[in-house]
C-alpha cells in the first residue's frame, strides 16, 4: 500500500497520572510499587501496519496533555488505548484532540470500550468510532479510507445516532502480523522502560494471544484475547528475537507477555532452544504448574526468570477463580524452579471471592514458603466483562463503581465489599503481605546479598526501596480512617 493512501496515523497511550501503566495489556491499570512501565505493545501492533503512523507513549516519555494535544493538528486520525480507571480522562483528552484539530477522527481501543461500548460512546462524545475487540485490522481498514460503516468489528457515530458494524472474526494466523521492533526502534525509547525483576533496560513482546486458563478476574482473555491460545511459528519468534538482538544490543532481557507462555509446553521448549541458540538472556509468564524437564530445558537455554500468579494460598479461593492450580503442584514447581536456579517473581491478590481474615494469613504464609524471590500484592480488582464483575454486581459486592479502580493518584482501591470482610482490612491487608514478607531476615539477608555481588543492583535496589516506601505511604494517607484495620496475629 502507498503511504498516499493512508491517513496520516497517530496511536498513542496518553498522558495519564503519574506512573499510570495503561498500556501494559491491561492487567494491572495502576501506579505500582515502584516505577514500572510495560510496552504498549498492543498499540505498536497496528502501528506497525499502517504506513506512516506513529507511536507516543506517554507515560513513560512523561509527556504532559500540553505537549501531545497539540500534535492533532498534524493527523487525520488518533486512535487512543484506553482502559477502565482512565477512561475518563481519556474522553477528555480526545475532546482536547479535537480542539486542536476538530477535522481529526479519533478512535478508541481497549478491552474497556470493547465491553461497554455504549455507555463509552455515550461518555465519550467527541470520540468518532471504538474497537468492540481485537484492534489490528480495524485500524488498518480504517486509515486506509474504508468507511466507518463498512469497517467489521466497531461501533460509531452517523450524524447523532450510534451503530455498530457486524463482528469481526478472531484473527487466526498470527505470523501475518509484522513485527513490532521497527515500531519500537522508531518510536519508543527502551531505557524509559522500567520493571523492578527484570534486569534494565529489557524489552517485551507478544508470541502469541490467548489463555487456555478461566481465572474468573483476568481481564484480557475473557474480553480481547480469548482462551484459544493463538500463537506465531517459532521460526517467527526466532526472526523476531534476531532483530530484536541486533537493534537492542543495550537490552539485558528479553520478556515474553503471553497470558501464558507455557501454556504450549512442546513450543515453549523449541523456542527456548532457539533462543538458546542467540545467546539471550530471557523471561516469560507462567503458571505453577510447570514439569521439571521443561524448566530445565528452558534454563538451559538462557531463562533467568518466570513471572508466577499464584494468587492465593488456599486452595479454596484457587477454586472460586477457577485458577487452575493444585497447592502441592504449586510447591513442587517452586523447589523445583530454586534447586535450577530459576528466579521466580510471585504474584498475589487480596480480596477474591471466598476470603478471610484468616486465608489472608494463609497466603501470607504460603507465600513465605515458596519463598519468589520478589513478589506483587494487588487488590481485588473487577473490571467490566470479567466473571468476577458479574459475580459482585449479582451478589451486591461492589463497594466502588467500576471507574474508581484507582484513586486521583493512580493508587489501587479496594474494590470489593463482602459481609464479612471490609474493603478497609483488605485495603490495609496489602501493607501487611508486604512487610511480613520482605521484613524478615532470611529475606533481608538474601536482598542484601544481591546488593553487595552487583553495584547495579544496590542502586536500583536503594532508589526501588525509595520508591516502595514512599507509595505505601500514600497509599495510606487517603484511608488513614482504617488504619485500625489490620489482620490480626502474626504468621505462623
Amino acid at each position: 500500500m502507498e503511504m498516499s493512501q493512508s491517513m496520516k496515523t497517530l496511536f498513542v497511550n496518553p498522558p495519564s497520572f503519574e506512573g499510570f501503566d495503561g498500556g501494559a495489556g491491561s492487567r494491572y491499570q495502576a501506579r505500582r510499587e515502584i516505577r514500572s512501565f510495560w510496552y504498549p505493545t498492543w498499540l505498536a501492533q497496528p502501528a506497525a501496519m499502517v504506513p506512516g503512523s506513529r507511536l507516543i507513549d506517554a507515560p513513560p516519555d512523561g509527556l504532559t496533555v500540553e505537549e501531545v494535544a497539540p500534535l492533532a493538528k498534524d493527523y487525520e486520525l488518533v486512535v487512543m488505548h484506553t482502559s477502565t480507571p482512565s477512561f475518563h480522562n481519556d474522553a477528555k483528552f480526545a475532546a482536547r484532540l479535537k480542539q486542536e484539530n476538530p477535522d481529526v477522527m479519533v478512535g478508541m481501543v481497549g478491552a474497556h470500550v470493547g465491553v461497554l461500548p455504549l455507555e463509552s460512546m455515550k461518555a465519550a462524545p467527541a470520540v468518532d468510532w471504538m474497537a468492540l475487540g481485537e484492534f489490528d485490522h480495524i485500524c488498518l481498514d480504517i486509515a486506509s479510507h474504508k468507511p466507518l460503516e463498512e469497517t467489521p468489528g466497531i461501533i460509531f457515530r452517523r450524524g447523532s445516532s450510534i451503530e455498530y458494524t457486524p463482528k469481526r472474526p478472531t484473527l487466526e494466523d498470527m505470523d501475518s502480523l509484522p513485527t513490532v521492533i521497527e515500531v519500537y526502534k522508531r518510536d519508543l525509547t527502551v531505557e524509559n522502560y522500567f520493571i523492578g525483576y527484570l534486569r534494565h533496560p529489557y524489552l517485551s513482546l507478544y508470541t502469541g494471544r490467548g489463555c487456555r486458563s478461566k481465572c474468573t478476574f483476568c481481564l484480557w482473555p475473557q474480553t480481547v484475547g480469548g482462551h484459544v491460545y493463538r500463537v506465531r511459528s517459532v521460526a517467527s519468534v526466532e526472526a523476531e528475537m534476531t532483530l530484536a538482538k541486533k537493534y537492542f544490543p543495550q537490552v539485558r532481557e528479553f520478556f515474553f507477555d503471553d497470558d501464558t507462555f507455557t501454556d504450549d509446553l512442546p513450543r515453549a521448549e523449541e523456542i527456548a532452544r532457539r533462543l538458546g541458540r542467540l545467546g539471550l538472556t530471557w523471561s516469560c509468564n507462567a503458571k505453577a504448574i510447570v514439569p521439571r524437564k521443561t524448566l530445565e530445558i528452558m534454563k538451559a537455554n538462557g531463562l533467568r526468570l518466570l513471572l508466577v500468579g499464584y494468587e492465593s494460598g488456599n486452595q479454596q479461593i484457587l477454586n472460586n477463580i477457577k485458577k487452575g492450580v493444585r497447592l502441592d503442584i504449586a510447591r513442587r514447581f517452586s523447589r523445583d524452579c530454586r534447586e535450577l536456579g530459576i528466579t521466580v517473581h510471585g504474584t498475589f491478590i487480596v480480596g477474591l471471592p471466598g476470603e478471610t481474615t484468616e486465608t489472608i494469613r494463609e497466603t501470607i504464609r504460603f507465600a513465605c514458603e515458596v519463598e519468589p524471590e520478589t513478589i506483587q500484592v494487588s487488590l481485588a480488582a473487577p473490571y467490566p466483562g470479567t466473571e468476577l464483575f458479574r459475580q459482585a454486581q449479582e451478589q451486591g459486592w461492589l463497594s466502588i463503581q467500576s471507574d474508581g479502580l484507582v484513586d486521583d493518584h493512580g493508587i489501587q482501591a479496594a474494590a470489593l465489599n463482602y459481609p464479612h470482610l471490609s474493603s478497609t482490612v483488605i485495603f490495609n491487608s496489602l501493607d501487611e503481605f508486604y512487610r511480613r514478607f520482605y521484613f524478615r531476615p532470611r529475606k533481608m539477608i538474601s536482598l542484601f546479598g544481591g546488593m553487595l555481588r552487583d553495584p547495579q543492583v544496590m542502586k536500583r535496589r536503594l532508589r526501588e526501596g525509595a520508591e516502595f516506601f514512599k507509595f505505601l505511604r500514600e497509599r495510606k494517607n487517603p484511608h488513614a480512617e482504617g488504619v485500625d484495620a489490620k489482620i490480626p496475629a502474626a504468621v505462623g
